[in-house]
């Protein structure tokens, strides 16, 4: 394998897309798939080459990269009749970082193993915003020397690189930051209610917060987008809701039960069925804004009942 190898990615929406724009930008030569092209356009401007499909995007890779919504997906794309399982070469290395099931991940590295393809793992986490920063935290399953091989790519996306042992370890890892992001999500918008009706600026209970044993990845990086009224569009309650499925299969599988994972699972298919399955992750903190009353708009909020420009998606 050349010292830049071929590399195919598939997958190029709000996660593969500065993901792969950061493989281009740091010179390897990279071919793009994705349903809608339109989602590529910038890639392709950047210099990569379009694949006519995963088939065929695989079939002329030295690695191929997976960044899909679901295991759905991943299982038809790596696994379908015109998959790339299916068309990759030889010696090819197949790099999936959507966040799947752990059943479904030994499975691929089972049936790549079958066509002499070395599979990896490699779920990714820290949001949109750090993967075009290629600050990402990624969590990679399977054979060591595999993985030590193709560091240099893991380097190019993420700031913190993490061997989990092996395959269905990585999915379960970022399943478990799944679990603690999503409670945290769920709490957010409590902590600042009860600034809020007490007349506490809600600058000032945001700044508390994260200068508190109370701070989260939620408080310092998602509060802005409750402040604005758009709930983080980036995320979608669809994922959340896939994503807290399969948080809870991994426990069920493990023999116990989560009693945080069951509850907020709950609340966001809540979420999901209030809002449509498009509106972003922190529309939980919504449903508490309704039922309160008030708005969760600074400087102390705004009464539910007034003129608020309702968020996209609501």
């Amino acid at each position: 394998m050349s010292a830049k190898p071929r590399i195919c990615f598939v997958g190029t929406g709000n996660m593969g897309n500065p993901m792969a724009a950061n493989l281009i930008k740091a010179g390897y030569p990279v071919a793009v798939f994705d349903l809608v092209r339109d989602k590529a356009e910038n890639l392709l401007k950047l210099g990569a080459s379009w694949a006519t499909g995963p088939a065929a995007g695989a079939a002329a890779a030295e690695v191929v990269i997976t960044s899909l919504p679901g295991p759905r997906q991943v299982r038809e794309v790596m696994l379908g009749e015109a998959g790339i399982l299916a068309a990759v070469q030889p010696g090819t290395t197949v790099i999936d970082t959507s966040t799947s099931a752990v059943d479904l991940v030994r499975e691929l590295e089972a049936a790549a193993g079958k066509r002499d393809v070395h599979f990896l793992e490699a779920p990714v986490t820290n949001a949109v915003d750090f993967a075009a920063l290629g600050q990402l935290s990624i969590f990679v399953g399977g054979d060591k020397a595999c993985y030590e091989k193709h560091l240099p790519i893991f380097k190019t996306l993420g700031e913190k690189i993490f061997h989990v042992g092996v395959a269905g370890n990585g999915a379960t890892i970022k399943l478990a930051t799944n679990l603690l992001w999503f409670v945290s999500a769920a709490a957010i918008g409590e902590g600042l209610m009860l600034g809020a009706k007490a007349g506490i600026p809600l600058d000032t209970v945001w700044e508390a917060i994260k200068s508190s044993a109370g701070n989260s990845w939620v408080a310092e990086h998602d509060v802005s987008s409750i402040f604005a009224g758009h709930y983080d569009p980036s995320f979608s309650l669809e994922l959340c809701c896939k994503d807290l499925t399969l948080i809870n299969e991994v426990a069920q599988a493990q023999g116990h039960t989560l009693t945080m994972g069951s509850f907020v699972k709950k609340l966001f298919e809540e979420a999901m069925a209030t809002y449509g399955a498009a509106a972003g992750e922190l529309h939980v903190a919504r449903l508490l804004e309704e039922r309160a009353g008030l708005y969760l708009r600074p400087p102390h909020g705004l009464p539910v009942e007034t003129n608020v420009k309702k968020p996209a998606g609501g």
